[in-house]
């Protein structure tokens, strides 16, 4: 099993990354693989609305969101990690799962998934719930913690020293090693899919 873990900080090393390693180092400790994938300098796209993913079965932006959907049927988990900008989930992320999640959702469906934040003081709820917003509408099981998933501080070693946050981190690696255990071990056919139906707001 192997797990995906996104750094959408633009510090590669920064104070996100150390609240993603502390995760991917619990869930090796429990047998399951990671990769930290850093995307916080691309320059990544946002979506442009032209569908043509629905003709070629992935973005036609070239670039690392192209490149990445070809190979997540290698990952069973994922996990986003982002800094918190203006309380939200800094750019390069939110436009990277945009596209993402637009053309290729299927291949995540019922996969793992679980954000993880981090700010100097505040606006880290707002940040966590715009991300697991693309987790509940790709029908992606949310792995919680003991806490919001967020770490606090201005560098790598105040991080360090947010003891509850890197707590919160550990548990959600636990959280998921054990998730990803059980799927594994249940084998159970995913659900059968209804026909999507499109319902507008304004009726004539």
């Amino acid at each position: 099993m192997k797990v995906l873990l996104f750094n959408g900080s633009p510090h590669q090393e920064g104070c996100t990354y150390t609240a993603l390693r502390e995760v991917a180092d619990t869930l090796e400790k429990r047998g399951i693989e990671t990769e930290i994938l850093w995307i916080g300098r691309e320059s990544v796209s946002g979506c442009q609305d032209c569908r043509g993913c629905r003709k070629q079965g992935h973005c036609v932006i070239d670039d690392g969101v192209a490149k990445l959907s070809a190979r997540l049927d290698e990952f069973d988990g994922f996990v986003f990690g982002s800094p918190v900008y203006y309380a939200s989930a800094n750019g390069q992320l939110c436009s990277f799962m945009d596209r993402l999640f637009r053309s290729a959702s299927g291949k995540m469906r019922m996969k793992p998934a679980a954000a993880v934040v981090s700010c100097r003081r505040g606006g880290a709820s707002a940040a966590f719930d715009r991300i697991n917003k693309y987790f509940t509408i790709a029908q992606m099981p949310v792995v919680s913690s003991r806490y919001w998933n967020q770490v606090h501080g201005s560098c790598p070693d105040d991080v360090r020293k947010d003891e509850e946050g890197m707590q919160t981190m550990r548990v959600l690696g636990e959280n998921m090693a054990w998730l990803l255990q059980c799927i594994d071990k249940a084998a159970i056919p995913l659900p059968e899919q209804e026909k999507p139906m499109m319902t507008n707001f304004i009726r004539e």
